[in-house]
């Protein structure tokens, strides 16, 4: 309350001012917005930049005439007069022409201003470090989810899932250490387990710009350890735009096509008060990967023969070197259909006050089969001398298997196609307005953002068998191969399982914040506001799922030999043409079992499989605000402010207990609340050397709340296995003190030279602590780590090699590349002794993006590469156990080419390399999982036109 009344002191104060404002909007002459334009009164020593919508606003400005000069990197100056009318505020809608441009010609087949330059005038302009790309930059028609477009950011990789960018890592840290906002306000998780945002979600063509704020002011949420990605859609245009792309391609693994289109249409009314644009996308994608996993042990152990007095078998260890204890090959056939849908208005009341509504709508099907066959060692009571054989060296190289050929699908529905179908959903919507008071602005804005999984009628079907196994001992390329064919024959499998399951998680974010910016002069003649604000953001995550196992009635289904069945043994796996993945059971005749006929199948709902994993959890973050921009010279400025976030936490969960038989004896709900409160400080420090090369520094505190499924107070107690899984509902947020210095040269002829180096001080990282209890149970709980520290460097160089003669003057580079180094203390291994040999979890050591492209008036073309090193992605109970996620290159080639001013054609080639997915256990060279994608083909036609 306490903000309104200084608001309205202020508000008063302002009115006995002999002094007017200066409002407008900066364009090209095809009626698109202009960001980063920076807009100055020189004789006033006075200037801001526009806004991602191309608006600026003066506020303050003396009565009188006066000249508004309007500077963009690359472009010459633009002069216009203006005479200011006190009391009032004078309208000044600029357009920048690329026939203004200082460069000999305009290049990248564009017409006006690129989406680069754009982009980096924009990022010179920013207070704080920041990172801002267009996805024009990227290439004229990027990749096809925003995931694989952020991974050109220096400082920025991701983690992939089925070949497309999904999880996105900042610096090098972990997905759930940052946040992602969409126009400023945030994007639930579609994900039950964690904070993660599904980037593969959101198609790249939706989105205008992409803002990485590596040290984020108090004015930002703070929930951004890593840093905070912003998405800006795209905005209304000053006159008329229509835009439309079409598209098809093929996927290289399953020889299957891809399909592709988008339209833009926007416009506004000819009094110019009311502008609109909506948008739609749709990307159809026919696919697949090929998948070798495996789980590495370093025990072995067999049944003598002989009982102890209790009549319990005495086993006897063989000391062996580390061998797979379980095998798997998967064959994956996937659809993914993604759609999109974005309407966004704004409506100019007067000169002083805009409203506006934004939204996008994102849809993502995923049909999936999968195909699996596993190989398990038979538990240790079950082998015996005998059974096994252990070469001179130590390797174990043979032993006895349970086997399983499972088979992955849904109903046969027109909907679902036999296939397991994952509907994923994110949908924001937003309301706001600006408005500008006196010398006041102010600006609001309320949304509700919703993101959904639901994966309904999901069928596994399995069959089991036990056989004898051969193991190649080749920890790269692990192969369990039958020590003779006919017991492994696929026909003598019996029924092991059938099983549905539904699952359904659901995130819903409302937020409210207002801001009001005050000018506020500290230093005499120098440019300077106040900015207070506050903000409220109320979140449900829930998840809801159900398990039932079907037994089989009729006897028809007892062997896998007795169904229908498909070979999926292929040739080309590329794995290697070793791994024979063999028969399992039809998708299509899983999805055609009547389950729900009482007469074929006798179903069983088994809580045990689901009920820890459900939870409904409350947490609502109410935050304030206060920040000083002050000018200190015409080269210097300081930004300074402190932002408080008082947490509230109530959840509820499930415990679960098993007797020593592996019954369920007892189920309960378990709920519990917390809350916690932090003061985050922050400066950011900017000296503008030259118009071109700046320098930042910066101190910020930022923090990280913990993942849902790891706070949820639920329970598993198993005293069949005695094991114990517990949630922590007390846990602490992850906290850092951030350092950052930064320095920036902008080439005249648009690009950049960077370099700078950052610290981050670490508190109560979480990590899952493996244990022994008093009663020898192995205990799993998410606690919070004592501290870590992670440095780190990065340099990037944008250029166009405009200095070279001839034709060579029209290459361009993109590089960039980041160092990071972390140490981490207060994690215990299972024995309770403390790990000295980690890195901070998911933090990638080193990070390189890099590309050469060729751009003449009428076609371009680019190679790219990026590449993220290894790091490790799961603490073990100890380092033998640990899981790295290994080190990946990506090589992508597009080019375009325009037919016309309006009409153009693209091609792209994606995975080059083949990359795959690869994760392994301690050491580089033990494989636990490698999924290969293959290239994939696209091409198209896309038709831009513009009447201002």
């Amino acid at each position: 309350m306490k903000y309104f009344y200084v608001l309205l002191m202020l508000f008063s104060i302002s009115g006995f001012s002999q002094s007017g404002n200066i409002q407008g909007v900066i364009a090209d002459d095809n009626g698109l917005a202009i960001p980063g334009a920076t807009v100055l009164i020189e004789s006033l020593n006075k200037g801001v930049s526009s806004n991602f919508d191309g608006k600026f606003t003066l506020v303050g400005v003396p009565e009188g005439k006066h000249v508004v000069t309007v500077k963009y990197l690359g472009y010459a100056s633009l002069n216009q007069d203006v005479t200011v009318v006190a009391g009032s505020t004078v309208t000044l809608n600029i357009t920048l022409s690329s026939e203004s441009t200082e460069l000999e010609e305009v290049l990248l087949t564009g017409y006006g201003l690129s989406g680069q330059t754009r982009a980096l005038n924009t990022q010179k302009n920013k207070t704080n470090i920041t990172n801002i790309v267009s996805t024009d930059q990227i290439g004229k028609f990027p990749d096809a989810n925003v995931g694989d477009a952020v991974k050109r950011i220096p400082g920025i990789t991701m983690q992939v899932d089925q070949g497309e960018a999904r999880n996105i890592i900042v610096r090098g840290l972990s997905p759930q250490l940052n946040s992602v906002t969409l126009n400023g306000s945030r994007i639930p998780s579609a994900e039950g387990d964690n904070r993660n945002v599904q980037m593969d979600l959101i198609p790249s063509d939706m989105i205008q710009t992409i803002e990485v704020n590596k040290a984020v002011t108090p004015d930002m949420d703070a929930d951004a350890l890593g840093g905070s990605v912003n998405l800006i859609t795209k905005t209304s245009p000053q006159g008329f735009r229509l835009s439309a792309t079409a598209g098809s391609g093929l996927n290289f693994i399953t020889d299957k096509r891809i399909l592709n289109g988008a339209f833009l249409v926007g416009n506004r009314s000819k009094n110019n008060k009311f502008g609109w644009m909506v948008s739609a996308s749709i990307n159809d994608n026919d696919f697949g990967s090929d998948n070798v996993e495996a789980e590495w042990t370093d025990e072995f152990e067999y049944n003598t023969g002989v009982n102890d007095a209790d009549g319990d078998p005495i086993m006897e260890e063989v000391n062996v070197n580390p061998y797979a204890n379980v095998f798997e090959i998967r064959e994956y056939l996937v659809q993914r259909i993604r759609r999109s849908f974005s309407a966004n208005f704004d409506y100019n009341l007067d000169k002083n006050n805009t409203l506006y509504f934004k939204s996008i709508y994102n849809w993502r099907d995923d049909r999936e089969n999968r195909f699996r066959l596993e190989h398990e060692i038979l538990d240790g009571e079950d082998i015996e001398m005998g059974d096994f054989t252990v070469d001179g060296n130590g390797n174990l190289t043979s032993f006895p298997v349970e086997a399983k050929r499972q088979t992955k699908g849904g109903i046969d529905s027109k909907r679902n196609k036999n296939a397991r179908l994952e509907d994923q959903r994110m949908q924001n919507y937003s309301l706001g307005g600006e408005h500008l008071i006196g010398n006041v602005q102010l600006d609001w804005m309320g949304s509700f953002s919703k993101a959904s999984e639901e994966r309904l009628n999901e069928r596994y079907l399995e069959y089991e068998s036990e056989y004898a196994v051969g193991f190649n001992n080749n920890e790269d390329k692990p192969l369990f191969s039958p020590l003779n064919a006919n017991d492994a024959s696929f026909a003598d499998f019996e029924l092991g399982e059938i099983t549905e399951e539904n699952q359904y998680t659901e995130e819903k974010d409302i937020n409210v914040f207002v801001n009001a910016q005050i000018p506020l002069s500290v230093v005499s003649n120098q440019d300077g506001f106040l900015k207070i604000g506050a903000k409220t953001r109320m979140k449900n995550k829930n998840r809801d799922n159900d398990f039932t196992e079907y037994s089989d009635e009729t006897g028809g289904l007892e062997f896998l030999g007795m169904i229908p069945t498909r070979n999926y043994t292929d040739v080309d796996f590329l794995a290697g043409e070793q791994y024979a993945a063999g028969v399992f059971a039809d998708a299509g005749y899983l999805g055609g079992l009547d389950l729900y006929n009482t007469n074929l199948f006798t179903g069983e709902n088994l809580p045990e499989e689901y009920i820890t994993s459900n939870f409904d959890v409350n947490e609502d973050v109410y935050a304030g605000y206060a920040m000083i921009n002050q000018d200190l010279s015409d080269k210097f400025s300081v930004l300074a402010g402190v932002r408080l976030e008082h947490t509230v936490i109530n959840s509820q969960g499930n415990e679960l207990e098993f007797d020593t038989n592996g019954d369920v004896s007892g189920i309960q709900e378990v709920v519990d609340e917390s809350s916690y409160t932090n003061v985050l400080p922050g400066v950011h420090l900017k000296y503008n050397i030259s118009d071109n090369t700046v320098l930042r520094l910066a101190w910020t505190n930022t923090l990280a709340r913990p993942n849902y499924v790891d706070m949820v107070p639920y329970r598993e107690i198993n005293r069949e296995d005695e094991e114990i899984f517990l949630g922590n509902a007390e846990l602490n947020p992850t906290t850092s003190m951030n350092f950052d210095f930064m320095a920036e040269h902008y080439f005249k002829s648009v690009g950049i030279i960077s370099g700078g180096v950052f610290y981050k001080d670490i508190k109560d990282f979480v990590y899952i602590r493996q244990t022994e209890d008093d009663n020898g149970f192995e205990v799993y709980q998410p606690l919070n780590g004592e501290g870590a520290n992670v440095y780190g460097a990065e340099v990037s160089l944008q250029r166009r090699l405009d200095f070279l003669p001839g034709f060579a003057k029209n290459f361009s580079v993109y590089l960039n590349y980041t160092y990071l180094k972390s140490d981490s203390e207060g994690i215990y291994n299972e024995d309770g002794e403390e790990r000295t040999d980690l890195d901070l979890p998911n933090t990638a050591p080193n990070m390189f993006n890099g590309s050469l492209g060729y751009a003449g008036k009428r076609f371009s073309l680019r190679l790219s590469g990026n590449y993220s090193d290894a790091y490790v992605d799961e603490i073990g109970g100890n380092a033998f156990e640990d899981r790295y996620y290994d080190e990946q290159f990506f090589l992508d080639f597009n080019a375009n080419v325009a037919i016309n001013k309006n009409l153009s054609v693209y091609v792209n080639l994606n995975n080059i390399t083949n990359q795959p997915l690869r994760y392994y256990q301690g050491v580089k060279n033990r494989t636990m999982q490698m999924e290969y994608y293959e290239k994939r083909l696209t091409f198209g036609i896309k038709y831009d036109l513009f009447k201002k």
